[in-house]
């Protein structure tokens, strides 16, 4: 489904099996928090007569209410660090291109972007026209207001700013970076004009069920992109997770799902850092479903912890021209009243000179999942990407013999 045929309406609070990536989206709607309206079932009448107050009279047996469905299916997808800068390569690239980003990322990567329920990536940019680069930044990216519409192309539902580039180019250029998002109808996590702001979960509705996204980065040596105050813009850090902690608690509180999205990990390695492998268990612990990282620029391992998943890194998506696994990452939730259930796929593929194709081959898919799982902790995956715990798909398969 294209942007201009979604309707959706998000509220900003104080947050898989998808086989062939065709499953029609349902619409996304506003999720205002008001008190529940309580319905008497001991309906009261007022007699006219005598104003004497008589319970209503039973439902006869051929009035017996049908059952209510409360089952729900429906797909997140996620995707690693883009970069729309204006001097840099991607960007010269795509406006070269007869298609535009068409034909830099494939069809098949497009089709499951847009026909996820919600479809959310690393924005690693600023969007303006103003500031000036970071003194002593060795790479500053900002984008021309306009490139927005690329997100609308790829079907893009919301993004994270929590990441190190977002205030590359200083405070108008974060605060620009905001106003176009808005204007756009897109919405953004992590970040905000005020710290109240950059720790607001951002609530999202699929199939009935709220999904609460939140984010926070710590991702730079040298710190030089600010946390957010209570009078300056800025993203929400996590060196020191307490913050973080209380974000998730609280969009866990409010949501029936909570997606943390973290900007961490050592740049172009596959070693996983010890806080990583530590703040991530506490991000779960605090709430959070499931756990995603970027930066990295690379893809990182897996984990399972407590039966729920951690992705380390998505790694580039579309970023610069090396030559480098990706992929992106979908979470199929469904069940009902009785449970839920979570499947995660990995769909492959691989970034190289600007462009980031479908990996088609069978023998290419492997050669990534085998990768994936060498990299990770306790993970497995089958020839069709899905992710589990070592020796779930093997469990699975005794059970149905």
């Amino acid at each position: 489904m294209n942007y201009a045929a979604k309707k959706w309406i998000i509220l900003l609070g104080t947050f898989s099996i998808l086989t062939g990536c065709g499953g029609q989206r349902p619409e996304a709607n506003l999720m205002a928090e008001q008190p529940p309206v309580i319905l008497d079932t001991n309906t009261l009448l007022v007699s006219a007569a005598t104003q004497d107050i008589v319970p209503d009279a039973p439902a006869s047996e051929d009035q017996t209410e049908e059952p209510v469905d409360t089952s729900f299916d429906f797909t997140l997808c996620f995707a690693g660090d883009i970069n729309l800068d204006e001097n840099w390569g991607t960007t010269q690239y795509l406006s070269t291109q007869p298609n535009g980003i068409y034909d830099c990322i494939s069809e098949e990567l497009v089709r499951c972007m847009q026909e996820a329920d919600i479809m959310c990536l690393n924005n690693e940019f600023s969007y303006s026209l103003r500031g000036k680069p970071l003194n002593g930044k060795a790479y500053t990216f900002r984008a021309d207001p306009d490139r927005v519409e690329v997100l609308h192309q790829l079907g893009v539902d919301a993004v994270t700013l929590a990441n190190n580039h977002v205030y590359d180019y200083g405070r108008e250029a974060m605060l620009d970076t905001f106003t176009v998002l808005e204007d756009a109808g897109i919405p953004y996590f992590g970040a905000g004009d005020t710290l109240q702001r950059a720790m607001e979960p951002l609530y999202l509705e699929a199939d009935g069920k709220t999904i609460a996204l939140v984010a926070a980065s710590r991702a730079e040596k040298y710190k030089m992109t600010p946390q957010a105050t209570d009078t300056d813009p800025g993203i929400l850090r996590c060196y020191d997770t307490e913050l973080f902690l209380q974000v998730i608690q609280e969009a866990k509180a409010h949501a029936d799902f909570c997606i943390a999205f973290v900007h961490w990990g050592t740049e172009y390695s596959y070693e996983l850092e010890q806080v990583q492998l530590d703040t991530g268990k506490a991000y779960l612990d605090a709430g959070a479903d499931v756990v995603i990282g970027a930066h990295s620029h690379c893809l990182q391992g897996m984990e399972y912890y407590d039966g729920k998943p951690i992705i380390y890194s998505l790694g580039n998506y579309w970023f610069n021209g090396k030559t480098l696994d990706t992929m992106l990452l979908q979470l199929h939730f469904s069940g009902d009243d009785d449970g839920t259930q979570l499947s995660v796929q990995v769909i492959p593929a691989v970034q190289s000179g600007y462009r980031t194709t479908y990996a088609a081959a069978l023998d290419e898919q492997r050669r990534i999942y085998d990768f994936l799982e060498s990299i990770s902790v306790n993970v497995e995956i089958s020839d069709e990407g899905i992710v589990t715990p070592v020796g779930a798909i093997a469990d699975e398969e005794g059970a149905n013999r």
